[in-house]
């Protein structure tokens, strides 16, 4: 395969051993043409931790970095990202009452604030449920939120959310009272009429129309890494499959995907992403 001309950077993906491909699945991307990316931390639990206190979360992360050694081991350049999943909330909610879940979430985001200060990770992740959820756990889920935005504004870092589909211009306003730059809060999973900084997923309709407007956006899989669920939501081999696809039919200009996917996140995440 011919060496890439530009970055290929997925902005959201998952590499998981104990449930899925791990290493393998990242081989898969590097051989697509895949450069760089933004490995998410899964929730606690899918890692067999179930945190009864935030310091609990440090091995779910360790985990997670140790992975990450393994993918940067293939020759990719990889960007931890660490954080809380908004459902972690509803289930540690069923054994220890929602009050003391709000506690342990709100204390993981600091741990994982605590790794991007040592330089170990470069975002948070946080974010509300996609579902609907009782106005207790919705209320609960946004002073979360609100929580991990004051965090990435303090530990001065980007913080990729999590939450329903749809534009959440809301999350401006509880960005700007947090006193964080909107312009480093990503809507994981976005829609074009997001005001925050999308990250779409590579099968985005309108992508080539948005990247020749000169939007600024992402790309990502999501990738699951989970056996039982092969190739969800995307396979790993598809932010470069599609972004060379663009490219050979002249869609997208290089200096479009030179924006996609090395100007917008390295401005994003404070990174440096070149080949």
């Amino acid at each position: 395969m011919k060496p890439p001309e530009v970055p290929i950077t997925d902005d959201h993906i998952h590499f998981n051993p104990r449930a899925g491909r791990g290493v393998e699945a990242a081989k898969d991307f590097r051989r697509a043409g895949g450069t760089h990316l933004f490995m998410v931390s899964l929730p606690a639990y899918s890692l067999g931790v179930v945190p009864t206190k935030g310091a609990d979360y440090r091995t779910a992360f360790d985990e997670t970095l140790r992975v990450a050694d393994l993918v940067r081991g293939v020759g990719i350049v990889v960007f931890p990202v660490l954080g809380v999943h908004p459902v972690e909330l509803l289930k540690y909610a069923e054994t220890v009452g929602l009050p003391a879940a709000e506690e342990i979430v709100c204390a993981g985001l600091e741990v994982a604030a605590g790794y991007v200060e040592e330089g170990r990770a470069v975002a948070l992740k946080s974010g509300r449920p996609h579902f609907p959820v009782a106005p207790e756990i919705a209320e609960a889920s946004e002073r979360v939120l609100v929580r991990a935005l004051e965090l990435s504004a303090e530990t001065g870092c980007a913080l990729q959310v999590h939450a329903e589909s749809g534009p959440c211009t809301d999350i401006l306003d509880l960005a700007a009272r947090a006193g964080m730059d909107a312009g480093r809060v990503v809507k994981h999973y976005a829609v074009p009429e997001t005001p925050l900084v999308p990250s779409f997923l590579a099968k985005q309709e309108g992508l080539a129309g948005m990247a020749r407007a000169g939007r600024r956006f992402m790309m990502e899989t999501d990738y699951m890494d989970e056996n039982t669920r092969p190739g969800a939501v995307m396979g790993p081999k598809s932010v470069p499959r599609i972004t060379r696809r663009l490219l050979e039919s002249g869609a997208i200009t290089p200096e479009d995907a030179w924006r996609i996917h090395a100007e917008t996140p390295a401005r994003v995440y404070g990174v440096e992403i070149v080949l």
